[in-house]
């Protein structure tokens, strides 16, 4: 199949040409056609999938056919992404398939001054990719309207929920058009995901582009055992033993990154972190000089590294195994992409084998051992691959967060604001009566999911800013 056979116009097909983009993937070939006839999704699709062409797309091809003048903080399409890193880089394929067609294009998050912010959105945008928290800071401040906005797209799904953004969701979703085109895109239908599904979506089409919580074929994988405090030895030995130039390195925690990267850098190592902590300006320094090769080692959390889109990455290091199997599949999805080959080599002491266990369980498959002569572990990691496990990591629940906020007192939904002052209780309170002229009450309106049963699963806790 063809992009042409997708029904895309020729400035479409022209960009796509000259990017060499020849064949559309899986999802590309099932989403782009219901998107454009106007359906809701709701699709499984993974780093690597070629999923944000998916619907950005059809979302270009639908705004420039219907074009159409913004007014003062107006937004024509809107894409809620958990990361900044993850927003950069949507806006980024946003402008290059819509060279041909220019759209005004605008991507906000926090770490930022929010002034800059608002000042460009009093322009209006036709497509904005926004963190969930600093859309809300933004419509707190009266900068940005939803009047116009005819889509909304929910990309990675799951993790907004994993990092507790469920609470900031239904808070947007009380002020968006009952009358929208949803598209939510996840690595995988959980049961919270199907949940949210069913409460936003109106009759979606539900494609699944490819097996769930599988790597690359590309990706070749393995496990070295070795003791927590042999991890930083042991990676610089493989370093110079295999000559690695360009690694992306995964470690559980902030000041882990950081001591990290300040080791390496005493080897005279070229080494930068990427991580929470970090002013946004610095985080994105640092990706562009790993992108150029001036920076050799990029070491990086969870959260912060969502969004690193490397072409030609050879490797991905765990050097400590993350607490969400998911995350794993994430995590070695930056090597190995458009067919090219890929290593994804994890470090793990005895203390991790429930985490390696539930890696394992979820790729139905064991991980090979590879133990580095010199340094064997004195703490053997147990059997895990069909091995019963006291403790699932999957099941674990990050911590409620602490200051949980309501919607802010203008929330009343539909971009209606009282003209006297408002409290800061639950959106739809401003006196009038629930879905009388103030939009709909959070939830009300929406359909389930078409021959999808409502799992019963709640989202996280709420609450996160979505900085």
């Amino acid at each position: 199949m063809s992009f042409t056979e997708l029904g895309l116009v020729p400035a479409l097909l022209q960009t796509l040409a000259e990017l060499d983009h020849r064949t559309p993937t899986p999802v590309q070939q099932q989403a782009i056609p219901a998107v454009l006839a106007g359906r809701d999704l709701l699709a499984a699709a993974q780093t690597g999938t070629g999923k944000t062409a998916a619907f950005a797309l059809p979302i270009l091809q639908m705004l420039a056919a219907a074009p159409e003048a913004l007014d003062a903080g107006a937004v024509r399409a809107l894409v809620l992404v958990p990361t900044r890193e993850l927003a950069e880089q949507v806006m980024d394929s946003f402008r290059r398939y819509g060279a041909g067609l220019a759209p005004q294009t605008y991507a906000v998050y926090g770490g930022v001054n929010l002034n800059p912010q608002i000042d460009r959105l009093k322009q209006g945008v036709d497509i904005l990719v926004a963190t969930p928290g600093r859309l809300i800071d933004l419509f707190t401040k009266g900068a940005v309207r939803f009047r116009q906005l005819r889509t909304l797209v929910l990309d990675e799904a799951d993790r907004m929920l994993d990092l507790g953004f469920a609470g900031d969701l239904d808070i947007l979703f009380s002020a968006l058009p009952r009358q929208r085109q949803t598209l939510l895109f996840s690595a995988t239908f959980a049961p919270a995901i199907v949940e949210l599904a069913g409460r936003r979506l109106k009759k979606p089409l539900r494609i699944e582009a490819t097996p769930r919580n599988t790597a690359a074929k590309t990706v070749r994988q393995w496990a070295v055992p070795v003791d927590k405090k042999r991890k930083t030895d042991l990676f610089l030995f493989m370093r110079r033993d295999r000559d690695w130039r360009q690694v992306l390195v995964f470690v559980k925690t902030k000041k882990g990154c950081d001591e990290l990267v300040e080791r390496l850098r005493g080897k005279q190592i070229p080494a930068d972190t990427i991580h929470g902590d970090r002013p946004q300006a610095a985080r994105q320094q640092a990706l562009d000089a790993f992108k150029a090769g001036t920076v050799e080692m990029l070491v990086a959390t969870d959260v912060a590294a969502r969004g690193i889109d490397i072409d030609g990455l050879p490797q991905v290091v765990n050097f400590d195994l993350p607490l969400q199997p998911e995350d794993y599949v994430h995590r070695i999805g930056r090597t190995g992409r458009a067919g090219q080959p890929g290593e994804a080599i994890s470090f793990v002491a005895a203390d991790e084998a429930p985490q390696l266990a539930a890696i394992e369980a979820l790729l139905k498959q064991a991980l090979s051992r590879d133990e580095e002569p010199g340094f064997e572990p004195k703490h053997n990691v147990p059997p895990t691959w069909g091995a019963p496990v006291a403790r699932s990591v999957s099941s674990v629940k990050p911590a409620k967060p602490a200051g949980r906020r309501s919607a802010p007192g203008n929330w009343v939904g539909f971009d209606e604001r009282p003209k006297t002052g408002g409290g800061r209780g639950r959106p739809g309170n401003s006196g009038q009566k629930p879905g009388q002229n103030t939009g709909q009450k959070p939830g009300a309106g929406s359909r389930p999911v078409a021959g999808v049963a409502k799992a019963g699963a709640k989202g996280r806790p709420g609450g996160g800013r979505g900085r």
